[in-house]
C-alpha cells in the first residue's frame, strides 16, 4: 500500500502568509493543478492523507466548525473532478501545547495509518515547509518539498538537510511520483 500524505495550506490550496490562515470557506482557493494532481495519485493507486496544523482554532482566529466548512469546500470540489482524499487530520493546537500531533511531531501521521489498518510500502510526505520535511523524516516517509507555499529555493542554503525531492507544486510532484512509484 502506498501512502502520500499532504499538507494543505500552500500546497493543495494558495498559501495565506506567514502568521495568517485560510479562516473560511471563501478565502480557500486550490492552487492551479492541485485538483489534477490528487485525481493522478487516487488514479495510480496511492492512498492521500491531508495531514495539517491548524493553530487558528486554538487561537480563536476561526471556529472547528468553520474548519469543516472549509474542509466541506475542498471535499466537494474534488469530488466534481470525481477525485477526493482517503482522510483529513488536523492538529488545532498552538504550538507552545506541545502535543504529540503538531508537526513536526507526527502523531497525525500514525493516527492516519492507525485508522487505514495497513502498514504503508512507501510513503511520502509533500508539503512546503520544513516542518512537513522533518515530519516526513521522522515518521519514515520520503520528504517532497514543493516550491508553491511557504518555503523558497533562496533559502536553500540555510536548510537543515536536502528533501528526498524538491518541485515547483503539487501537480508537479505527482507527475514524478506517479511515473516512477505508480
Amino acid at each position: 500500500m502506498k501512502i502520500v500524505f499532504l499538507d494543505r495550506d500552500g500546497v493543495i490550496n494558495k498559501y495565506p502568509g506567514d502568521r495568517n490562515y485560510v479562516a473560511s470557506p471563501k478565502e480557500f482557493k486550490f492552487i492551479p493543478g492541485s485538483i489534477q494532481a490528487i485525481k493522478n495519485l487516487k488514479e495510480k493507486g496511492f492512498v492521500l492523507f491531508v495531514i495539517s496544523n491548524q493553530a487558528g482554532v486554538e487561537k480563536g482566529i476561526y471556529s472547528t466548525k468553520t474548519l469543516e466548512d472549509i474542509d466541506k469546500k475542498m471535499v466537494s470540489e474534488l469530488k466534481k473532478y470525481k477525485t477526493g482524499l482517503d482522510g483529513i487530520y488536523y492538529c488545532t493546537h498552538r504550538q507552545e501545547s506541545e502535543c504529540a500531533c503538531r508537526k513536526p511531531k507526527t502523531g497525525m501521521m500514525h493516527k492516519a495509518v492507525d485508522d487505514l489498518k495497513k502498514i504503508p510500502t512507501v510513503s511520502f510526505f509533500i508539503g512546503d515547509s520544513f516542518r512537513d520535511m522533518k515530519a516526513a523524516k521522522e515518521f519514515g516517509a520520503k520528504p517532497v518539498l514543493v516550491l508553491s507555499g511557504k518555503e523558497k529555493i533562496s533559502n536553500r542554503s540555510k536548510w537543515e538537510f536536502e528533501p528526498d525531492y524538491i518541485f515547483d507544486n503539487l501537480l508537479i510532484a505527482s507527475y514524478y511520483i506517479c511515473s516512477h512509484y505508480g
